[in-house]
């Protein structure tokens, strides 16, 4: 299958409102990476990560009707877009008018592999330190995350292949890993930081409960803990 690897920089985190303003992309064939001007200010939070501002941007011209908005209008027809965090990536593309059939996410991958839930933290950047990968690339820069990104792609792939899959039942598989949300087995923050989720169901059922009806009210929903609240709690149907 022809693959996409893509990362995206915005002017924030609330995919509701916030829109791109550097991207990537690397195909077997090619390696683009532009800045645009986005249709509203680069954040001080994400300047402070990212490093772009908006002097940087200020005379790019905007993604809508670019030459790459083009292309990846082309490549996403018969590309399957890897991503990490890819509902994130989606969804800014989305705003853009960009329709996203198949995708491959990098960190719901992870989860699914870390089945004993040793590894501490799941972002790029510690999965690119954690699996000790030689990667030529900053952070938090479009083309250096592209980099780590398809490292990252490639282990999770080899490990998948060790089920005895084909190379495209092994692409097919994490496709469908991907579109599924992730079962979270640990817990990374609150007064059961570091505990396995499904012994705290078992001595403290009432904080799942009161978690399950916080996340429910959040903004947006993160589809991936009500997934999980969910299945501990035994809600599923």
């Amino acid at each position: 299958m022809n693959l996409l690897f893509l990362d995206t920089e915005t002017t924030g985190n609330d995919v509701t409102k916030d829109r791109l303003c550097q991207i990537c992309y690397k195909t077997k064939q090619n390696t683009r990476t532009e800045y645009f001007k986005p249709p509203l200010p680069i954040s001080i939070k994400s300047m402070s990560i990212t490093h772009i501002t908006n002097k940087m941007v200020e005379s790019r011209p905007p993604f809508e009707g670019s030459e790459m908005r083009q292309e990846l209008e082309k490549l996403l027809t018969d590309h399957v877009l890897i991503a990490h965090n890819a509902k994130f990536d989606i969804a800014i593309l989305n705003a853009e008018g960009l329709i996203v059939p198949n995708f491959i996410c990098t960190l719901r991958l992870a989860h699914h592999l870390d089945t004993s839930a040793i590894i501490p933290e799941y972002n790029l950047q510690f999965l690119r330190y954690y699996l000790d990968l030689e990667v030529d690339g900053g952070a938090h820069d479009a083309l250096g995350d592209v980099k780590v990104l398809e490292a990252i792609f490639n282990r999770q792939y080899q490990k998948i292949k060790e089920e005895g899959l084909s190379d495209d039942e092994a692409i097919a598989r994490m496709i469908e890993i991907s579109k599924t949300p992730a079962l979270y087995k640990k817990f990374s923050f609150g007064k059961h930081k570091d505990k396995m989720i499904a012994e705290v169901v078992k001595t403290d059922r009432g904080y799942l409960e009161w978690l399950l009806k916080q996340k429910n009210e959040d903004e947006e929903p993160d589809e991936d803990w009500l997934y999980t609240l969910n299945y501990y709690l035994g809600k599923l149907v």
